[in-house]
């Protein structure tokens, strides 16, 4: 049997840095592409070491919102995952620089200013070396360019390279503190990805909220969403369309990595995965190591 590739964007965050662990685990040759390269492990993991299964992953620097950046990192490449995405929008220089305030970034999240078609309908070219952005956003990191447009060009470079699957990492709904277009925009990729590229399988995951201890600010909130998912059973998700991912129960980091590596491999599953079968997912794959 050939070793089976991997290309992970954003290896080098929280859910794929684990993505790319359990990949590592079954053998797989991986790929993690991201704007830092290698993590700062302190913030993905307890230690500030890499740990031992970081060695057999290649570690490239590259930027989602310019395609040129990383399409050679495809070639290739079985299986393509997008694990990047943002909880809040802002003009991110502004930010840095003094000029506009987180809170400044959350008000106009929740405007209903027109906001700019896919980069499908925008007909941004394969390959192109320019920032997806149109020349609106430029400065701002938005819901459209990250949770939405990131991921369509992806699938779209990873499509014309022939990858047999590719994962996009949604949500399994937005939350009462977050603009409708936080999970808007992640169903608009979703169904775009379905619809233009149908030859290549592709899986869109709806974790809940995720956690893990080694990132001790998920623990608390974590606590609060099963609080959330507790109410929501006992009033026979009356709220569930209220509360969204608030009111579903949380998942450790682990299991919904494990889950994807598993359903990369099984060509069966397909299209939306909510979090009964993510669970189903990892429990399969358990038991195989078990094996």
């Amino acid at each position: 049997m050939s070793v089976k590739r991997l290309t992970v964007c954003g290896g080098s965050g929280f859910i794929g840095s684990r993505i790319c662990k359990f990949a590592v685990a079954r053998g797989w040759e991986v790929t993690s592409v991201s704007r830092s390269g290698e993590p700062k492990w302190s913030t993905v993991t307890s230690s500030d070491k890499a740990p031992q299964w970081a060695r057999k992953v290649s570690w490239k620097q590259a930027d989602v919102l310019r395609p040129a950046t990383y399409v050679s990192f495809l070639q290739n490449a079985d299986y393509v995952v997008h694990s990047m995405g943002i909880l809040l929008e802002a003009d991110y220089k502004g930010v840095l620089q003094g000029r506009e305030s987180p809170v400044a970034g959350l008000r106009k999240a929740f405007t209903c200013a027109p906001q700019p078609g896919n980069p499908l309908e925008r007909s941004v070219p394969a390959g192109t070396n320019q920032d997806i952005r149109p020349p609106e956003t430029r400065d701002q990191l938005t819901y459209e360019n990250m949770n939405r447009d990131s991921a369509i060009m992806l699938a779209k470079e990873a499509a014309s390279a022939n990858a047999q699957a590719f994962v996009f990492l949604s949500a399994a709904g937005g939350a009462p503190v977050l603009p409708a277009r936080y999970i808007s925009t992640k169903r608009e990729a979703e169904s775009a990805i379905a619809s233009e590229f149908p030859r290549m399988r592709s899986l869109f995951f709806r974790p809940p909220f995720m956690y893990d201890a080694s990132r001790l600010i998920t623990l608390p909130m974590a606590a609060l969403t099963g609080v959330g998912a507790f109410f929501n059973t006992l009033t026979r998700n009356t709220f569930g369309g209220v509360m969204g991912a608030a009111g579903v129960r949380p998942l450790p980091a682990d299991t919904v990595a494990e889950a994807v590596v598993e359903a990369l491999q099984d060509a069966e599953v397909r299209g939306p995965v909510e979090v009964p079968e993510i669970e189903e997912l990892a429990n399969k794959s358990w038991r195989k190591n078990l094996l």
